[in-house]
């Protein structure tokens, strides 16, 4: 009789539990992270066992050799696999048991598993990411330190550039000794981090080959060089997706809706997404933003202008990251660069004259 297999993987051991076609489970099986002794566990089952593991932060290893063992693999969106179990209590054997209920019944929330060499690229600039962002961070604390005791920075377009530093330098003299000495500490982990980044993006280079799918994603406003194999190592295969709007709340950009008797709530977009994507998303919209007038007449500018006033910076910012997010599932569904829905809305008017503008969505799909 088949059985279906749960695995509820922690830091230093997994749990199996087995669950046959009549919805029967077996005994619990705790296996030590000790690769040896995992590998035996697994040589132990029957040959391509379907075993379902959660997606935790160590999964990578795991599916490995899941897979060399001979076996199928089925990753497992941890949150929506608790909801979908509905348990009141929560035990490891428990939750081994219930992803294998899951898989036997086919209602595992499973997630897609890259390829090898595609998890291994992406370290590359999800590091540079995370390197940049703690760069940010050190500057906004330089910042707020000169801010603190009225040190104006206001007439450098980059204060940590050779003027700006030149700047700095004078204004650590008018600073406290124990605030002094913690922004010296900091400008200096900013001359190590500079060079860190420069020679991390001098091997995303030669790593990075040259496709079409990534000439692709530069035409899109705001996406350039670092942006585009980062979208397109993080959507990975484009199929998996059932459409534009699947695509779009993967990467973090599509407000919650919460509809009930009659009203409708628009609610904070959901932490469950890959933040790498709704990063790289909303770092092209501020830059189309940053550069407006470079695409004046754009629909991203038209978009951003109609809903800055009325919504803020950062609702109008999310849906132009939107719009692009959807934009990307069809120049990789159909293989073909950015096309502007501003100018295809004109060009078609000229073909058309008189006809009425079509469609009024808030964010529009570049097909």
């Amino acid at each position: 009789m088949k059985e279906y297999i749960g695995c509820d993987a922690h830091k230093k051991y997994s749990v199996f539990v087995a669950v046959n076609e009549l919805g029967q489970h077996g005994p619990t099986h705790r296996v030590s992270h000790d690769r040896d002794e995992y590998r035996q566990f697994l040589a132990s089952l029957p040959g391509n066992s379907p075993i379902a593991l959660e997606a935790t932060g160590h999964w990578y290893w795991l599916a490995d050799e899941i897979e060399a063992a001979g076996h199928q693999v089925h990753l497992a969106n941890a949150g929506e696999a608790k909801k979908r179990m509905g348990k009141t209590n929560k035990t490891d054997k428990l939750d081994a048991c219930g992803l294998g209920m899951l898989l036997r019944n086919g209602t595992l929330p499973e997630v897609w598993i890259p390829p090898t060499e595609l998890r291994d690229q992406r370290a590359l600039l999800r590091t540079r990411m995370k390197l940049v962002r703690i760069g940010t961070g050190v500057k906004n604390r330089v910042h707020g330190a000169l801010d603190r005791y009225g040190l104006q920075s206001e007439g450098y377009s980059d204060l940590f550039g050779k003027s700006g530093r030149q700047h700095l330098a004078g204004c650590l003299n008018y600073l406290p000794e124990h605030t002094r000495h913690s922004v010296e500490r900091e400008l200096a982990l900013l001359d190590y981090l500079q060079p860190q980044i420069a020679t991390l993006e001098e091997h995303i280079a030669r790593v990075v080959q040259p496709s079409r799918e990534i000439a692709w994603l530069r035409t899109l406003p705001g996406v350039g060089e670092i942006l585009a194999p980062l979208i397109a190592w993080e959507v990975g295969q484009v199929k998996r997706f059932p459409g534009p709007g699947n695509l779009a709340g993967y990467a973090g950009v599509v407000a919650r809706t919460i509809s009930s008797g009659g009203r409708t709530w628009h609610g904070r977009v959901s932490s469950a997404v890959n933040h790498y994507l709704k990063w790289a998303f909303l770092e092209a919209a501020n830059a189309v933003v940053r550069h407006q007038q470079k695409y004046d007449g754009w629909h991203v500018v038209n978009l951003y202008q109609r809903l800055h006033g009325p919504k803020g910076h950062a609702k109008a910012a999310t849906a132009v990251g939107r719009h692009l997010a959807e934009a990307t599932y069809w120049i990789l569904q159909r293989g073909e660069a950015y096309r502007d829905p501003a100018r295809r809305t004109l060009e078609a008017a000229a073909r058309a004259a008189g006809s009425s503008c079509p469609g009024k969505r808030d964010v529009a799909l570049a097909h």
